[in-house]
């Protein structure tokens, strides 16, 4: 199954020069626990909850002085949109990252894929599964 049916389109994004404060209060209004950092519509890095968490509090560094370029992961993983959920999957267990911000072929960001919306995909599987064998099994 390719990436762009399973992956969110309504990713959130922000530029380089954005605050931490800025970047929590989106977080919290977006209900979202990272925020793609992009360089027009090219992504150059990603802050999560836990790089506000890491970087910023446990330095007791203020949310207002600091950006997002100072505390977003540069090292970027990014899949293309035709990709399919097992490449995915291995982009995320081989870079030990647990979102995937969606490109197309020019490198703009189109949507993310988070490890929770893999595992959302394979449960589902599971269930349809489940009902196979309920439906086939003779009863008891």
């Amino acid at each position: 199954m390719p990436i762009e049916d399973l992956a969110r389109d309504d990713v959130v994004s922000a530029g380089a020069e954005t605050t931490v404060s800025d970047l929590a209060t989106t977080m919290r209004d977006e209900r979202v626990g990272s925020i793609v950092i992009t360089d027009g519509a090219t992504p150059v890095g990603i802050v999560t909850d836990r790089d506000l968490a890491m970087r910023v509090l446990a330095d007791g560094d203020a949310a207002t002085d600091s950006t997002a370029e100072a505390v977003m992961s540069e090292d970027l993983v990014t899949i293309e949109r035709d990709h399919g959920f097992y490449e995915a999957a291995d982009l995320m267990s081989d870079n030990g990252v647990r979102r995937l911000p969606v490109c197309d072929a020019d490198g703009e960001l189109t949507g993310i894929i988070t490890a929770d919306d893999l595992s959302e995909l394979i449960a589902d599987e599971q269930q349809h599964l489940a009902d196979v064998i309920r439906a086939q099994r003779p009863p008891y």
